[in-house]
């Protein structure tokens, strides 16, 4: 299956989407947060990114779910910042504290290019809810250099429908968390009090334009939604409230992964709810919230991690 980008570069319809989704730069509002900065010259809002994108890292990576590692890994850019800012980031040191350096839409393309000919199967875009128009502009260079595996759009699920839209026919695969179910959580653990109805609609706007996820013959994802959830102590992610939405309102046929690996980071050391580490009766019973939700397509990488006491 030839990726969606081709036939949008083709027609004129890429370069149409980069002069909107920068014209949105001027008074952001590309995620929910709606800042309403000038970030064309330099103004930062919650996400503290200028004109530019800031990457970490980039590289093959194998940790991902099954269907995006295959043989030769998924081809990860890990944006730095975020629009969401979870205080117990896995990654805080990237979202919170910046990690990187600023890119040029060439030097991004050609870390695209140099992930293709290792061998990756798509070009994996970590946390780019709020670096949605360098991504554009990055992809027609990448493109005439030979870019021809699809993009993923892996977020936190706190993203406008507006700015999705923009991605329409450009991203094949998206992959969101969907991390709290009810506002409480999320705005004492990432002052998003609206997240959850955010990523209801995100994921909405997703599965609307990519669909169920499909595999080819060697179980290879090209195209459709792929959703994360990260079980957390306590239960406080809501994951039954998830798993029925995804269910009832998404698809039952949704491809998800129930993430077992949380640990207390970034600023929720001693937090009297999740200042501890998930257990394994935690765990089990959310995976069979999910399985009763009627979901049946979780990810099936080992668990044999999962040792913590009952």
């Amino acid at each position: 299956m030839e990726p969606s980008y081709l036939k949008a570069y083709q027609e004129g319809v890429l370069n149409q989407r980069i002069q909107e989704a920068v014209e949105r730069l001027e008074s952001c509002t590309l995620c929910p947060r709606q800042c309403g900065v000038n970030r064309l010259e330099g103004e930062e809002g919650i996400c503290r990114t200028g004109r530019k994108a800031r990457v970490a890292s980039y590289n093959a990576h194998f940790g991902e779910e099954s269907p995006l590692v295959g043989k030769h890994g998924s081809g990860t850019i890990f944006l730095s910042s975020c629009n969401l800012l979870c205080k117990f980031c896995q990654n805080y040191e990237i979202s919170h504290l910046r990690e990187g350096f600023d890119v040029e839409p060439e030097q991004m393309a050609a870390m695209m290019i140099q992930l293709a000919e290792r061998g990756c199967h798509n070009i994996n875009f970590v946390t780019p809810s709020h670096v949605v128009p360098q991504i554009l502009e990055a992809l027609p260079v990448a493109i005439e250099q030979g870019l021809r595996i699809p993009l993923i759009y892996n977020s936190s699920g706190y993203d406008a429908v507006e700015t999705l839209k923009l991605l329409e026919g450009i991203f094949d695969i998206y992959m969101p968390d969907f991390k709290f179910w009810e506002p409480r959580w999320a705005e004492r653990y990432c002052n998003a009090p609206d997240y959850p109805e955010a990523a209801r609609q995100a994921i909405k706007e997703m599965h609307r334009q990519v669909g169920d996820l499909e595999l080819d013959e060697e179980g290879i994802a090209v195209k459709g939604l792929l959703v994360r959830h990260l079980v957390m102590p306590g239960g406080i992610a809501g994951t039954s409230k998830v798993a029925e939405f995804i269910s009832k309102e998404i698809s039952p046929d949704t491809y998800i992964n129930v993430m077992d690996q949380y640990r207390p980071c970034g600023e929720v050391h001693g937090d009297d709810i999740i200042g501890r580490r998930l257990t394994a009766s935690e765990y089990r019973e959310a995976v069979e919230a999910v399985k009763a939700s009627g979901l049946h397509r979780l990810d099936p990488r080992d668990r044999v991690r999962l040792i913590f006491t009952f």
